[in-house]
């Protein structure tokens, strides 16, 4: 009887067999037998090296369960893993879990939906456990596949087919989320899992009957289009900088092959919740990828239709106003150039009027205000290299004819790109928002041809000048008799660096002042954006240094206009800026005087010559916004009497305090040199005479009858190649010991020292210049011929070794 027993004893199934019998239910509806469960779970904690058959038993069971089709007893068996995973968390787990993922992917083969639901659930259940061992073999291929399958189901039933999505969109979630943090796993960034998991997100973000969907809503939390936009938040949150391109790729590539860019609301979308998803957990930098990616896909679309250029343009625009400011990257000019390129390749293309033409047009608008924001997010220098940057995309600006080579289009877009970038800067030093750099091309630019282009650069001045918002309520010529309270102008104290660079560059604006007046292609226009410039330097930069350069700049206005041969309707227009300028700097300086004597002049031109105001000059009641001869009277005589006396303002000036000698002086005209450049110091000019006049006259070697002839070495290449050969190592090794001499003396000697050696420098210099003036020839007019012929040759005299080359 006992070896009978011990027979039954061997036919018994193992315990941990006949534990996970005991959890089923005889009825499946009633779910795990909890007791069952608990110990179980108990045995499966205390001797865990039994997990991976309890696994094993499992998988076998649910196998046959649904080939079965014994639906009940598959969730009761899924219930267990589930519990059996959250609650062992031992070094054999991979097992088991090898196991488990065996019966998730049966599950997902199946084709009733509720075994798929399930078995997603119960793998993202998997997905949010943290594995205290990671493992080296394990792939999720299949379910990166079988999810993103699950993300495009069309089934008929419009309830199922919504689960199904969501449980595949969960399920990419999990698999991103159980793979991105272990780097033994497979690398989910890959393309091969990107091409399928991205296209599945925005599918479903873009799909038509969800897009109506409002996502910020609790009750849609369920949907497909819900689930998918918080994924794909999720997704790019966790992209590390290198990854980030991963997911752009594939978006880009979707929005191309659906042709999803026009029109583009589903892409602006997309790439502003890139945008702020990128910028969580301290990654603005990675923003600059974000652009730039749109950047180097713009230049794949450099031969589409505008509609979808202008469109990502659209999109580069509105990345750039979520990117952080002063973050837009390294490579700011590399993505300046890359606009003004595509904006040159967009004028260029001489596509003829008409929808296309239009396309185009918004394009390069677009271009012109990514361009702003892009400065916008810049610090204010770099906002100044940038607008060298553009100024650099003219042509030479020597001669008129050179401006011809450039289609008067794009020197508009280039210029309204200027301007774009001006609106962002934030001028505090005149120094610093006008460096000679800038300045100069600009101001040549201010002479162009079109009257157009002439206004807009006014316009930019204007920007740049204006810190007190001024510009707007200068841009009417009038003479009011209260100019501060009428306008409502701003008016602070000049800060002195502002009036020290406007008297070392103030002779510029006021040249080009003067030119611009004289071109007779103006427009009334043109007239009134000079006059604000004019009104602008004076308010912003007007202290009483140049007063009188200010006041001599209109005298020399005046002149001008008397002299030229300019149009009546010019010359009007001329003498009202004159009038309405001199208005503005008498009230503005406070000059009681002046305004006194201003106002009787305006009195006697109002009933004597009108047509020297502005209320008439400027009229355009019945005209268009050119000024027309005809309209003004018949004859260009101009008495003396109505206009502005140098002598009566010169003796004003004096009796308010001011140095009025340098009124009598007209500013001196600034011609360019033969080869295009300004000259920009006054005294340049004279220099470059001077020089000019000398003639050195040197006679040969071989005629000179008191040197002896020698034989000349030939000189060949030959023997330069020689010759450097031997002196460079030479050389090389004495200038670095010269340098580390100096270095040394620098870093170690005492400042007195170095100051001594500095004066022993200076003193040896002076006693070598007295020496060489004691032996130089004497030059007076007063000496006699036999003196002259005595004199030491020049090439005979001897020179210390310090002036020998």
């Amino acid at each position: 009887m006992p070896g009978c027993c011990g027979c039954w004893e061997v036919l018994r199934p193992p315990r941990y067999k006949r534990l996970v019998d005991s959890i089923f239910p005889a009825n499946p509806q009633d779910g795990l037998v909890k007791n069952n469960m608990d110990k179980l779970t108990f045995y499966a904690m205390t001797t865990s090296e039994k997990l991976d058959r309890i696994g094993m038993y499992l998988e076998q069971r649910l196998s046959r369960d649904i080939s079965r089709h014994r639906i009940g007893f598959v969730f009761v068996a899924m219930d267990a893993l589930d519990q059996l995973l959250v609650a062992c968390h031992a070094h054999s787990l991979n097992l088991f879990v090898e196991s488990f993922l065996k019966m998730v992917q049966k599950l997902l083969e199946c084709e009733e939906a509720e075994l798929q639901i399930l078995a997603t659930q119960s793998f993202i259940k998997f997905a949010n456990i943290e594995e205290d061992t990671p493992s080296y073999h394990r792939r999720y291929d299949f379910f990166v596949s079988k999810f993103s399958v699950m993300s495009h189901n069309a089934d008929r039933n419009e309830n199922v087919r919504t689960k199904i999505r969501g449980a595949g969109l969960l399920g990419l979630q999990g698999v991103v989320r159980k793979t991105v943090s272990d780097d033994l796993q497979v690398n989910i960034w890959d393309p091969v899992h990107m091409d399928k998991i991205v296209p599945s997100l925005l599918f479903n973000m873009h799909t038509p009957e969800f897009m109506s969907v409002n996502t910020e809503s609790p009750r849609d939390e369920e949907h497909p289009a819900y689930i998918a936009e918080m994924v794909f938040r999720d997704l790019v949150c966790r992209a590390s900088y290198g990854n980030v391109k991963s997911v752009l790729q594939p978006v880009l590539c979707h929005i191309d092959n659906h042709r999803l860019w026009v029109p583009n609301e589903f892409a602006v979308k997309c790439f502003k919740i890139i945008m702020y998803s990128v910028q969580i957990q301290r990654k603005q930098q990675y923003g600059y990828l974000v652009i730039q990616m749109l950047m180097s896909h713009l230049d794949t679309h450099t031969n589409s239709d505008p509609s979808i250029k202008a469109s990502i343009i659209e999109v580069l625009y509105e990345s750039v106003l979520i990117s952080a400011g002063g973050s837009i990257g390294p490579s700011v000019l590399d993505v300046f150039n890359t606009l003004l390129r595509h904006l040159k390749t967009s004028v260029d293309n001489k596509s003829p009027e008409g929808e296309k033409r239009n396309m185009e047009k918004k394009f390069e608008e677009a271009i012109i205000n990514t361009i702003g924001e892009f400065a916008n997010n810049l610090p204010d220098y770099q906002k100044i290299e940038i607008m060298m940057f553009i100024m650099g995309k003219f042509p030479q600006f020597s001669h008129s004819e050179e401006m011809g080579f450039m289609d008067n289009y794009l020197q508009t877009m280039l210029l309204k790109t200027l301007l774009k970038v001006a609106t962002k800067y934030k001028t505090v030093i005149m120094n610093n928002a006008f460096p000679p750099e800038f300045l100069h091309p600009l101001l040549r630019i201010s002479l162009l041809d079109d009257p157009g282009l002439r206004v807009v650069v006014q316009e930019i001045l204007h920007t740049l000048l204006d810190r007190h918002d001024n510009a707007s309520k200068l841009k009417t010529v009038s003479i009011p008799k209260d100019v501060v309270s009428e306008l409502d102008l701003t008016v602070d104290k000049v800060p002195r660096q502002d009036s020290l660079f406007m008297k070392k560059n103030g002779i510029q604006f006021y040249w080009h002042i003067l030119e611009n007046l004289q071109m007779e292609s103006n427009k009334a226009d043109n007239f009134e954006a000079i006059f604000c410039t004019m009104c602008l330097i004076t308010i912003e930069m007007g202290g009483d240094d140049i007063l009188v350069e200010l006041i001599r700049l209109a005298l020399d206005i005046q002149s001008m206009t008397i002299e030229s041969t300019l149009p009546k309707t010019h010359k009007c227009c001329n003498h009202a800026i004159v009038a309405a300028y001199l208005n503005v700097l008498a009230q503005i300086t406070n000059m009681s005087p002046l305004v006194q004597y201003l106002s009787d002049l305006f009195e006697l031109r109002r009933k004597e010559a009108c047509h020297l105001l502005p209320e008439f000059a400027f009229n355009r009641s019945n005209r268009d916004s050119s000024v027309k001869d005809e309209d003004y009277p018949k004859e260009d005589k101009v008495e003396e009497k109505w206009l502005f006396d140098q002598t009566a303002l010169q003796d004003i000036l004096t009796e308010c305090g001011h140095d009025a000698s340098r009124l009598s002086a007209p500013l001196a005209q600034r011609p360019h040199s033969s080869m295009g450049i300004m000259i920009h110091d006054s005294g340049m000019v004279n220099s470059m005479s001077d020089i000019g006049s000398i003639n050195i006259e040197l006679d040969s070697i071989e005629s000179s009858p008191l040197l002896a002839r020698k034989k000349v070495e030939e000189i060949t290449v030959e023997s330069l190649k020689k010759m450097l050969a031997e002196d460079q190592s030479v050389k090389r090794e004495e200038d670095a010991k010269k340098r580390q001499e100096i270095f040394e003396t620098f870093q170690n000697a005492p400042f007195e020292e170095i100051v001594a050696r500095a004066e022993a420098k200076s003193n040896c210099f002076h006693d070598k210049l007295y020496e060489i003036l004691e032996m130089s020839p004497p030059s007076s007019p007063d000496h006699t011929t036999k003196e002259s012929q005595n004199a030491v040759p020049v090439f005979e005299m001897q020179f210390p070794s310090l002036y020998v080359y």
